[in-house]
């Protein structure tokens, strides 16, 4: 009701009616403005609903895109198991009408495992990035492939990202380190 309160006090004071529009523009603007709300708080919802499932680790990477009443997820995990919670939890969002999963498992290695371990330790056992390991699902996730590290996430500033790089990099038997890590804006 506010909004068409001020729809018609700005159209009073610019000399335009909502008459003047046709009514199917007033209800595709009004369609629109409804359907936007929904896909803000299903993307919130779906975010939650991922970051609360119970083996959703540092060692997993979980994405997804929301269009419409479509979810797609995308990312890496370790666990099998957590590629189908990620897809039930989705589903049983209200609101959601299909969920395509994209996830990728990871493959099991004991030298994977090893190599996830040892990275972790050097990342949040340094003073600067020791921060990011005190949440409850850290902001800096560790993919690794075949000996292949990922750096997934957000850092602060451009100074962690470098040093959880050079950290990541210093690992034993590492073949190779890519960091993602976006630096946040605050």
């Amino acid at each position: 009701m506010n909004r068409k309160m001020r729809a018609l006090l700005f159209g009073a004071m610019f000399g335009v009616g909502a008459a003047s529009m046709p009514y199917a523009a007033v209800a595709a603007n009004n369609a629109a403005q409804d359907e936007a709300k929904p896909s803000n708080k299903l993307i919130k919802e779906v975010r939650h609903e991922l970051v609360m499932l119970p083996y959703y680790s540092v060692f997993d990477n979980l994405t997804y895109k929301v269009k419409g009443d479509q979810v797609t997820l995308m990312g890496q995990v370790v666990r099998p198991t957590l590629k189908s919670d990620a897809e039930a939890v989705v589903k049983s969002i209200e609101g959601v009408g299909s969920v395509v999963n994209q996830i990728e498992v990871l493959p099991t290695s004991p030298m994977d495992d090893q190599i996830r371990r040892a990275t972790y330790r050097a990342i949040y056992s340094e003073g600067a990035l020791f921060q990011y390991g005190l949440a409850s699902v850290p902001s800096v996730h560790i993919i690794v492939k075949n000996g292949h590290v990922t750096l997934e996430g957000v850092a602060n500033n451009e100074t962690d990202k470098n040093l959880a790089g050079l950290k990541a990099n210093g690992v034993p038997n590492v073949f190779s380190v890519t960091n993602n890590l976006a630096v946040s804006k605050s």
